[in-house]
């Protein structure tokens, strides 16, 4: 059953893909940074599609790689869709390389939609890259969950 919360804008086609999903919590170890600039680096390189919510600081760090490149993107909104589209988005879609999905109708994202949002990215993704997750974040529940798809930096 398809759920009616869920609105796409752009390329759909991207879902069919093999998808790595980045996942990182709000306090990261400095050391870890610099390897997930690298991670991103590949990933665009190489032109893998990375599924995220890019909302945390690292998250949009690491969007601020991926965008320079050609590979697909699929950005998971934790709110209603875009009203007006960015204009950095754009040329994007334009292109057919992003894929933009809103899984709540909210005017803003919460803890609640934010975690519905990470377990969307989670359940989507073939592979998945936590980082900075302890006992302690949010994306804890979610890597035990999903532990069997862990990829490690």
């Amino acid at each position: 059953m398809k759920d009616e919360r869920i609105t796409y804008l752009g390329n759909p086609s991207l879902l069919n893909l093999p998808k790595a999903a980045f996942m990182a919590s709000s306090t990261i170890p400095l050391d870890m940074v610099l390897r997930c600039y690298d991670w991103a680096v590949k990933m665009r390189d190489e032109g893998c599609c990375v599924i995220s919510g890019f909302s945390s600081r690292l998250e949009k760090d690491v969007w601020d790689f991926l965008k320079e490149g050609r590979q697909p993107i699929i950005l998971v909104l934790a709110r209603g869709m875009y009203k007006q589209i960015p204009m950095e988005l754009q040329a994007m879609l334009d292109s057919g390389r992003l894929l933009i999905i809103s899984t709540s109708s909210a005017s803003r994202q919460s803890k609640a939609t934010a975690f519905a949002r990470n377990r969307y990215i989670c359940e989507q993704a073939e592979k998945i890259l936590f980082v900075g997750v302890n006992e302690n974040s949010s994306l804890f529940p979610l890597l035990q969950q999903f532990h069997s798809k862990c990829i490690y930096l």
